[in-house]
C-alpha cells in the first residue's frame, strides 16, 4: 500500500510556526487511521513517520495527529513519542468512561491532547477537564455561535482554542480578537494587505538580484561573483555545503568548489531560496519553507533529469507562488519586469498553460486532498505515482535547506 502524506502548519497569535497537522493517506483517498487495518498498518504508521522519519518531515515541531475512538481504546498513541505528538480526538469520538480513562492515563504520560472539530455539548465535559486544545471550525461553524462556545468554555481555564481553516488575513484578526490561541488555514498563502505598499531599498536590491540569477543571459560566472560579494549568502552556502547531511571529508571553504560539488543548476536553487528566504524575512518562516518545499515538489513532479527545461521552470513556479504574499504585492506586478517564461508567469498570474495543473495539484496535496492531487495530474499528463515518496523528498529537502538559512 502507497502511504501518503500532507501537512498543514498551525501558528501561535504572533504568527510563528507552533506544530503540523499530519495527515495521512492511502490510495484512493482511505486514511490509514480511519481504515479497517491491524496492527501492522498501525506500526508501520508509528515506525515510518512517526519515529524514524519525523524529523524529515517536521523538523522539531509538534505534530497532531488524527485518532479514532478504535485506536485511542487500542492504546496505539503510546507508541508515538509524548513530545512529538499531539493526540487530536476525532469529532465522533464518544465520551465515554472507557474513552475517558485512556485519555487520562496518556494526559498523565505527558502527552497533549485536542478535540477536532469541536461543537459544545455538555456531554463533553469530563473530557474538556482533560484536554488541552480545542479545535473549532472557523467556516462550518456559524459565526453567532463560536463567541456562545467560547463563552461555553471559558470556565475551563486551561484550555487553548484553535480556530481551523482561516483562510483569509481578515479572518486571523478576527479569531485573534475573539480569544482564540493558534491558527490553522492558508490564510499566510496569499497577500496580508490589499493595499500596495511601497518597497523598502534593501527588497528592491534583493528583486534586482533575483531578476539577474533567473535570467537566461546569466552565467555562473556571474552568479558566482554577486555570491562570493555578499558574505551573508557566502556564509550560508558553506555552511549549508558543511553540514551534516553531505558528510563531507573535506570542508568547502570557496564558493568556487561549492559551485562544484552542487552543480550549476543546484547552486542557481540555493541562490534563487537564499533570496527569497532574505525577502521573507518579516513573514512566518512557514511561508518560506512552503515555497521551498513546492518548488522540489513541482520539479520532482517534471521527472528530474528527464526533463530538465521543464524541472528547472516548475521550480521556479512552485518557488514564485508565494512572493506575492512575502511582500505583500499583486503577482503581476512583481513578475511583470521578472526575466522567466511566459509558461512560468501564466501559472502563477492567470493559472494557465502546462505549469498549471502542476502547480495546482501540489497545492492540493498540501490540503490533505491527494485524490484531487492525483484527477488534476493525470490530466496534464503528470506522473501521480510514489506521490507520498515524492511529498517526502521535497519536504526532506526544504528541511536541509532551511536549516542553513
Amino acid at each position: 500500500m502507497e502511504i501518503c502524506i500532507a501537512r498543514q502548519p498551525i501558528f501561535s497569535a504572533h504568527k510563528k510556526l507552533y506544530a503540523y497537522e499530519l495527515l495521512f493517506r492511502a490510495k484512493g483517498e482511505v486514511s490509514l487511521l480511519d481504515a479497517e487495518g491491524d496492527m501492522a498498518t498501525t506500526s508501520l504508521l508509528s515506525a515510518t513517520f512517526l519515529t524514524e522519519g519525523i524529523e524529515k518531515i517536521a523538523g522539531s515541531r509538534l505534530c497532531f495527529v488524527n485518532f479514532t475512538e478504535k485506536l485511542l481504546l487500542r492504546n496505539i498513541a503510546v507508541a508515538f513519542p509524548q513530545n512529538r505528538l499531539v493526540v487530536e480526538i476525532l469529532e465522533d469520538v464518544e465520551p465515554t468512561p472507557e474513552i475517558i480513562k485512556v485519555c487520562t492515563e496518556l494526559k498523565e504520560k505527558g502527552y497533549i491532547l485536542a478535540l477536532d472539530d469541536f461543537i459544545y455539548h455538555p456531554r463533553f465535559d469530563p473530557l474538556l477537564a482533560i484536554v488541552d486544545i480545542v479545535k473549532i471550525d472557523f467556516i462550518q461553524s456559524p459565526v453567532d455561535t463560536v463567541p456562545k462556545m467560547l463563552r461555553q468554555l471559558s470556565r475551563f481555564d486551561h484550555l487553548k482554542f484553535l480556530a481551523e481553516k482561516v483562510e483569509t488575513y481578515d479572518e486571523f484578526e478576527k479569531a485573534l480578537k475573539q480569544g482564540f490561541h493558534y491558527f490553522q488555514g492558508f490564510f499566510f498563502s496569499r497577500p496580508e494587505q490589499i493595499c500596495m505598499q511601497e518597497l523598502t531599498s534593501v527588497k528592491v536590491n534583493l528583486l534586482r538580484l533575483l531578476a539577474e540569477v533567473t535570467q537566461k543571459s546569466t552565467t555562473i560566472a556571474r552568479v558566482e561573483a554577486i555570491v562570493s560579494a555578499d558574505v551573508a549568502l557566502t556564509y550560508k552556502l558553506l555552511r549549508y555545503l558543511n553540514s551534516a547531511h553531505f558528510y563531507l571529508l573535506e570542508k568547502v571553504e570557496s564558493v568556487s568548489r561549492a559551485i562544484s560539488f552542487l552543480g550549476a543548476n543546484r547552486f542557481r536553487q540555493f541562490v534563487l531560496l537564499a533570496i527569497i528566504s532574505e525577502l521573507a524575512g518579516e513573514k512566518p518562516e512557514e511561508l518560506v519553507r512552503l515555497a521551498v518545499v513546492r518548488a522540489r515538489f513541482c520539479e520532482l513532479l517534471a521527472g528530474g533529469d528527464d526533463n530538465k527545461k521543464a524541472s528547472g521552470e516548475l521550480f521556479l513556479t512552485g518557488l514564485f507562488s508565494l512572493i506575492d504574499a512575502m511582500l505583500d504585492r499583486s503577482m503581476e506586478s512583481l513578475l511583470k519586469e521578472m526575466p522567466i517564461s511566459d509558461r512560468v508567469k501564466n501559472a502563477l498570474i492567470s493559472r494557465t498553460g502546462p505549469y498549471a495543473a502542476t502547480l495546482e495539484a501540489v497545492e492540493a496535496y498540501e490540503r490533505g486532498n491527494t485524490g484531487l492531487c492525483r484527477v488534476t495530474l493525470r490530466k496534464s499528463g503528470g506522473n501521480a505515482d510514489d506521490l507520498g515518496d515524492v511529498a517526502v523528498q521535497a519536504m526532506e529537502y526544504g528541511q536541509q535547506l532551511l536549516d542553513s538559512f
